[in-house]
């Protein structure tokens, strides 16, 4: 049917030119529109250097790259650089993609998709028709509203959440920005309240619990509220209440160093976005209220420190096509420097490594050896649907109390109850100033079920049963074990350097691990921090700490610069 009302729309003429056009809101990336130019392309991890090939011969037969040049999200690159070379290249790529796909044909007709290019088309549409004669505009704004009578039809297929967001908001944009369009932009502004309503919970969080697409969701409904403010409508107040929602939410996902915690699929952000999406917003944030939970996670933060922990249930059902198994997993950075962090998502490097990304051992917490805290549903024969979280824990508790000298969280969930009987409970303490962590994990029994359901599991497993607790780190922390084996020595970017430590009721290693970061042509190479043990008995308990060396000054002069946004600068691949 996408394809049937895509070539429906495809016959009509409607659209002529803007009424209004909004100021360019999406954000680029100069180094990476640099790279498009000489023909360096890299989509959904794939690298591919054609100078003279145009996109759209880029990963054919690959439907993460299609998804990724057909959203136009490259669009923003190439308005960053800005130049006449780029001007002529986004003119020449949009203008195949209407030859070629414009009639309804090709893998760019989805709801989503379609809301996402609208957007980049309206956004840079001064920089895409400049210099072009009325015969190359006419079809350039044809195309906009045949992609908009498609949306207008649509839209309503799109499952609730991010996708549905950016359709209605690419109807909105159409609506008030093109001549003829005007009546399709009421409806979906009507849409819009109606699922800011619906769709952003209370706490201002949605139900993937993915920071990172809580960041998009908060974005669209900015742009859309500005949208109608610059056309001289005032924004339904479901969108200023969802944004005000959203906004305390956000900042309490974000780390010292301004990335967002990386959870359930969601990356570390788009440098800059947050930030000019709550400067556009015009939301008073109010202040961050230390024992709440926010989207489901606790946040700690401690002179230079933070600390963002999982703290709830996973998202389940279709929610949870994208999440991961990470409950009570944390991660902490340092001034702008991150130290423990969690894998992440591997969707850009395949469904492997996606997988991979979704389990517990990609995550710094316990992990009861093959077993993660939540399971993946078999997939179904023949579909194509996402595999979504089986089994996940049934009760997830957290606690926040303050002592003489910081703060402590105390966390629990029964993840391996089913399968083990065991209950993994995690205390960790931020010490005032922020200059150390003392963590304790615990693996316990609740009760006579849970103890014959553990003895079970003693007689199929010598000695004990297996877990391994893992604090994976970032590839910029350089890691060493000292002479002794018991400590780990990091070193930070900054200069500042931290000390892991333990009880001695585990054996501690230093063993290789992956970042998984979108942008980049294959995983980075990192190191994960792991004590190995076995429960033996009905508690089984491990202690540790993490804290800055003696002589590390609570501040330091951090000047050493961050690697370029997507793994590659101006001088690299050819440039």
């Amino acid at each position: 049917m996408h394809r049937f009302h895509a070539r429906r729309s495809a016959r009509a003429r409607p659209a002529t030119g803007f009424v209004s056009q909004p100021e360019p809101k999406t954000i680029g990336h100069f180094a990476r529109g640099r790279q498009l130019i000489s023909g360096n392309f890299l989509f959904a991890g794939a690298f591919v250097q054609a100078p003279n090939a145009l996109i759209w011969d880029i990963g054919i037969d690959n439907p993460r790259i299609a998804e990724e040049i057909q959203g136009f999200a490259w669009l923003d690159d190439l308005a960053a650089v800005g130049d006449m070379r780029a001007r002529e290249r986004a003119q020449a790529w949009v203008a195949d993609w209407i030859a070629r796909y414009g009639t309804g044909v090709g893998p760019g007709w989805t709801p989503d998709l379609t809301g996402r290019r609208l957007i980049r088309w309206i956004n840079h549409g001064l920089f895409l028709l400049r210099g072009q004669d009325k015969a190359a505009s006419d079809i350039y704004f044809r195309s906009l509203g045949q992609q908009t009578l498609f949306l207008a039809k649509r839209w309503r297929t799109t499952e609730p959440g991010l996708s549905r967001f950016e359709a209605l908001t690419g109807i909105i944009y159409a609506g008030l920005a093109l001549e003829g369009m005007e009546q399709f932009a009421p409806p979906a502004v009507k849409a819009l309240a109606s699922d800011c309503a619906t769709q952003i919970d209370s706490m201002g969080g949605i139900a993937t619990r993915n920071p990172e697409d809580l960041l998009e969701v908060f974005t669209l409904i900015t742009w859309a509220t500005q949208a109608l403010t610059l056309a001289g409508q005032t924004p339904p107040r479901q969108f200023i209440e969802a944004q005000e929602r959203m906004a305390p939410t956000l900042r309490a996902l974000r780390h010292a160093d301004g990335s967002l915690a990386r959870f359930h699929g969601g990356g570390r952000g788009i440098d800059g976005r947050l930030d000019h999406a709550l400067a556009d917003s015009h939301v008073r944030v109010t202040p961050i209220e230390p024992k709440d939970l926010h989207m489901g996670f606790a946040r700690v933060t401690a002179g230079r420190t933070s600390m963002i922990i999982d703290a709830a249930t996973p998202p389940v059902g279709p929610a949870s096509g994208d999440a991961h198994a990470s409950t009570l997993a944390f991660e902490v950075t340092s001034g702008r420097r991150p130290i423990i962090v969690s894998c992440g998502s591997g969707r850009s490097f395949g469904e492997d490594w996606r997988r991979a990304g979704r389990a517990t051992p990609s995550h710094s917490t316990l992990w009861i050896n093959g077993y993660s805290s939540s399971r993946l549903a078999p997939p179904v024969r023949g579909s194509h649907s996402a595999e979504l979280l089986l089994d996940v824990p049934q009760r997830v508790q957290c606690e926040f109390s303050n002592l003489d000298d910081g703060k402590r969280l105390e966390l629990s969930h029964d993840g391996y109850r089913q399968t083990h009987g065991l209950t993994h409970a995690r205390t960790i303490d931020i010490a005032i100033d922020g200059r150390g962590l003392v963590g304790e994990d615990l693996l316990t029994t609740l009760g006579t079920n849970d103890e014959a359901r553990f003895d079970g599991q003693l007689s199929r497993s010598s000695p004990g049963v297996p877990f391994t607790i893992r604090f994976h780190l970032h590839p910029d922390v350089d890691a060493t074990v000292d002479l002794s084996g018991g400590a780990v020595s990091m070193v930070l970017k900054s200069g500042e350097v931290w000390i892991f430590r333990h009880d001695g009721q585990a054996t501690l290693s230093l063993e290789p691990s992956v970042y998984l970061e979108n942008g980049r042509l294959k995983p980075r190479s990192a190191q994960q921090v792991v004590l190995t043990s076995a429960a033996m008995t009905y508690a089984t308990r491990v202690r540790w700490s993490l804290a800055k060396a003696q002589d590390t000054p609570d501040a330091v002069r951090d000047l050493t610069p961050n690697e370029p946004v997507g793994g590659y600068d101006d001088t690299s691949r050819g440039q």
